[in-house]
């Protein structure tokens, strides 16, 4: 859903609601309104409009909300942010209410009739950005953390969101300015009689170390955020379904003993040991004359391509057991003998009957990305989002271009051009330079309410 269509045209000076809590049933639901003078619209059909009106900053205020003829549709309590204040900067209240869905629609049907409307994804979090109260990297967080899968993504995001990874880049344009104050300068007085120049070939070299360093967190950011991507491959009735739904904990995918069972891959989402998995459970690999069968089949050779870990299934119940070498040799293959009750077999070998191997077996998935989830004691800045991590990569492009055209005693004015696009890149990333179709991609996947 596009939020702006282009932001000279976006009105920020709308009231906008919508419900920020889930559309279900619930003891207590929570309703944001924010957009300048929204309190004297919200008092129109509140029960104490006084003292909604002359609520102070941060106070809450009790009373009823009431419809076009006076009659009550709920008890509820509301939340009061002045000018200034709050998510969004703007004067803004919110309106707890009880949790019945019939309550819910009646109060926001009430407040579309008093020059209102009903926020769009992310508007919420968008008009925060726009009023300097979050930068791209902390809004950005802020969607992370509502989706975070597990303990680790939650403490990282919240982490980004109180602005580590803001103040991180803060640090490093602020390096990469000190390089080109130096070179303008040069540049600006190169006909003067002035000292032999030093290129600050040093202070360069710290800002591409720094931009590498902070680019290479992506890997763990990605796993943490997207989990890692598991791929349950093997021959038919190698056991794929019934370790998948071991794993989930549920019966998600249809175990039988007919070969060509699973013919499309199912995935689902699930935690080992702190860390989110995606799961896929695909087509089991063998020669096939049925067309539906085969498409499943290379659906499953796309998914182990882009795999972050395979799960290689091999029925260790079989005398001698067929194995595909290209999958058994792919760096990123876990050779797992099932069937474990019937045969113990050597290397790793589990049952989904008795579970016996399953806690080596979430160890070795562990072990497989353990490089890339680890996270330095000294640092916790950490990035997820793929668009942050592609502006990191152009600005690493440029700088290491600057540095290039140096060494080859290149004009100064050139590498002045690569030194500024880089900045130019990490501006994008917290939002100082930012085109409105980056706008509409990021706030276009939040939840209403957000």
């Amino acid at each position: 859903m596009h939020i702006i269509a282009h932001m000279e045209t976006y009105n920020t000076d709308d009231i906008i609601f919508a419900l920020a809590t889930g559309w279900n049933q619930s003891a207590i639901a929570v309703i944001r309104v924010s957009g300048p003078e929204c309190l004297k619209h919200v008092a129109e059909c509140f029960s104490r409009p006084k003292s909604l009106m002359n609520a102070k900053n941060a106070t809450m205020v009790h009373g009823y909300l009431v419809s076009e003829n006076k009659n009550k549709i709920d008890e509820v309590v509301c939340a009061v942010n002045t000018e200034g204040h709050g998510y969004t900067k703007q004067e803004a209240v919110e309106i707890s209410c009880h949790g019945s869905l019939a309550v819910i629609k009646a109060i926001l049907e009430e407040l579309a009739k008093h020059g209102m409307r009903q926020a769009k994804g992310g508007e919420f979090t968008l008009r925060a950005f726009l009023n300097g109260a979050l930068d791209l990297t902390q809004a950005e967080a802020v969607h992370e953390l509502v989706t975070s899968q597990s303990q680790m993504e939650r403490a990282l995001a919240l982490g980004r969101l109180e602005g580590s990874l803001h103040d991180r880049i803060e640090e490093l344009k602020q390096q990469l300015l000190k390089v080109m104050t130096v070179i303008e300068i040069q540049l600006d007085y190169a006909e003067d009689e002035i000292d032999d120049f030093d290129f600050p070939s040093s202070d360069l070299e710290e800002v591409i170390t720094g931009i590498k360093n902070l680019e290479g967190t992506y890997e763990t950011g990605r796993l943490y955020g997207q989990g890692i991507k598991v791929v349950l491959a093997g021959s038919t009735n190698a056991g794929k379904s019934s370790l998948f739904n071991l794993l989930l904990k549920q019966k998600r995918a249809i175990v039988s003993e007919i070969q060509g069972t699973t013919r499309d891959y199912i995935e689902a989402s699930t935690q080992i040991m702190g860390v989110p998995l995606r799961l896929f459970d695909t087509a089991g690999l063998r020669k096939s004359n049925d067309s539906i069968e085969n498409a499943g089949i290379e659906k499953t050779k796309e998914l182990i391509d882009m795999a972050d870990v395979i799960l290689y299934l091999v029925d260790g119940a079989e005398e001698e057991s067929v194995i595909d070498k290209s999958i058994h040799d792919n760096e990123k293959t876990i050779l797992v003998y099932t069937k474990r009750d019937l045969r113990e077999r050597e290397g790793l070998s589990i049952s989904t009957i008795t579970g016996e191997g399953i806690t080596e077996l979430f160890e070795a998935i562990i072990n497989k990305t353990s490089a890339s989830l680890l996270i330095s004691d000294d640092s916790k800045v950490i990035v997820e989002s793929e668009r942050q991590h592609g502006l990191l990569l152009e600005a690493l492009a440029s700088l290491n271009e600057a540095e290039a055209l140096q060494k080859q005693d290149i004009g100064l004015d050139i590498v002045a051009v690569e030194l500024n696009s880089a900045l130019t890149s990490l501006g994008g990333l917290t939002g100082e330079i930012t085109q409105d179709d980056v706008l509409d991609k990021i706030f276009g996947d939040f939840c209403v309410g957000k």
